[in-house]
């Protein structure tokens, strides 16, 4: 099949030396894959790219807040109707929490269907006296520490475009066939309730919601938009060949749409200007996020808005930083400041997870509660100070009731991590703590909202509150 118009070829994109790819150890067999990967559908549709570029535009104007959540890695072992349903309670509560405190539509965005790649600092992990290539997901190696599951297989992209698919089907049939109508609130949680005080804080907002409802219906109102929500997939674009394969021509508009997900991130590894995976994304038609990290300077932002989109599109661009709770006071302002000077109107979007990782004295990889609700509300902080408004938040979590960050309400100690640590790759916040992170995101945007005075008000008034 040959390359798409207006797109830099899979040769040329090899040729920028990108970082974070596979070796695959046979070429002839990747492009076999790549070839096999063309012909499928595409999983997510240009029209809904669209939509969603539109709906991003919102939280740049300070209209809409974006919630943006999932796993670290998807798993293919993951793919099961227990754990997505799961993550997808997750997340609609904590949409129902800032929607209905905060007053502003939430924009929800799944970190799923596609995020089974990983960068690593290492190309290579040593156990003992054996070395062997550094596990990068379910997208290129296995994660068993054995010379043949840590081979890179390009086999696996077909593998990811099927969990893919699956993951997107059963997503939609829920937020579309009832299980996110906002009159089922309380069983999303009923069997945590009891025993979580950011479970009990949310029976007692879901009553509040309830009573509102029902006032809505006995005055004759019928809305369909409290039933289902929209709801789109996102994940870091590291695979070019997955990536590329997964780009295609849109038939309305004859422009590349990356169909691999409605919203694709840069990470903050490979946002190099000049590098390939800039070049790739700068092509197509999505939203496209890029990771800013603490090296981050503002002429760098800048320029990668530039490259990226260089007329300006409003809901084109997210910048998604992850300081860490230490920096962001001090690094943000700069970036924040002279992005908005350059009359650019990009989405801001807080990434607490990253910059806060840090390895415990039994050797599990970890973050703080604490020092993620720092970050958010240094991130707070910053755009309330400026003038500015704080789009949204990035997190790595779980529907589950995993042991992997430390803190929250249920004071959860580096002892408690053996007990369900479960994840292969970074540590996620267990759905306690996503509640409690919540409620305390609802909070600050209640401040952030009534600093702003009447025209946010207003918009959070617009119909299609809970979509």
């Amino acid at each position: 099949m040959p390359e798409l118009p207006s797109l830099p070829t899979l040769k040329d994109l090899h040729a920028l030396k990108p970082l974070q790819q596979p070796t695959y150890p046979d070429p002839a067999e990747a492009t076999d894959v790549v070839r096999r990967l063309r012909r499928l559908p595409p999983l997510v549709f240009a029209g809904e790219c669209d939509e969603l570029r539109e709906k991003m535009a919102g939280v740049a104007a300070g209209k809409a807040f974006v919630l943006q959540g999932g796993d670290c890695a998807e798993t293919f072992a993951g793919v099961t109707a227990a754990n997505i349903q799961n993550k997808l309670r997750t997340l609609l509560s904590m949409a129902i929490v800032l929607t209905y405190a905060a007053q502003v539509p939430v924009v929800k965005v799944g970190r799923m269907a596609g995020q089974y790649t990983k960068p690593r600092s290492s190309d290579t992990e040593t156990r003992d006296a054996l070395t062997l290539p550094a596990y990068r997901g379910d997208a290129v190696n296995g994660f068993e520490f054995t010379e043949e599951a840590r081979r890179h297989d390009p086999q696996r992209l077909l593998g990811v475009y099927n969990a893919s698919s699956a993951t997107l089907n059963l997503v939609r049939a829920f937020v579309k066939g009832g299980f996110a109508d906002m009159r089922t609130m309380h069983s999303w949680n009923s069997d945590f309730v009891r025993n979580s005080p950011a479970g009990v804080r949310y029976e007692q907002l879901t009553a509040e919601i309830e009573r509102a409802l029902a006032f809505i219906e006995a005055c004759g109102i019928d809305s369909e938009e409290t039933r289902t929500v929209d709801f789109y997939a996102s994940h870091e674009g590291l695979s070019l060949e997955y990536e590329h394969a997964m780009t295609r021509i849109d038939s309305r508009t004859h422009r590349p749409y990356n169909t691999s997900g409605h919203l694709i991130w840069i990470g903050e590894r490979t946002r190099q200007l000049d590098g390939a995976h800039v070049e790739l994304m700068r092509h197509v038609r999505n939203p496209i996020a890029v990771k800013l990290g603490p090296t981050t300077s503002a002429d760098t932002a800048l320029e990668l808005a530039d490259r990226l989109d260089p007329d300006g599109e409003p809901g084109r661009i997210t910048f998604i930083t992850r300081m860490g709770a230490g920096k962001i006071r001090d690094l943000l302002p700069d970036v924040v400041e002279k992005v908005t000077a350059s009359g650019r109107q990009v989405a801001w979007v807080c990434d607490p997870m990253h910059g806060n990782t840090f390895e415990t004295a039994n050797g599990y990889k970890t973050r703080a509660f604490s020092d993620v609700i720092d970050e958010v509300n240094g991130f707070f902080d910053v755009h309330d100070e400026l003038g500015t408004w704080p789009g949204g938040v990035h997190i790595e979590l779980t529907g589950d009731d995993v042991t992997e960050c430390v803190g929250g309400a249920q004071e959860l100690v580096e002892a408690d991590l053996s007990s369900r640590y479960e994840t292969l790759c970074d540590p996620r916040l267990n759905r306690n703590q996503s509640l409690e992170l919540a409620f305390q995101v609802a909070e600050r945007l209640v401040q952030s909202r009534n600093s702003r005075g009447a025209s946010t008000r207003a918009a959070a008034s617009t119909p299609g509150l809970w979509a």
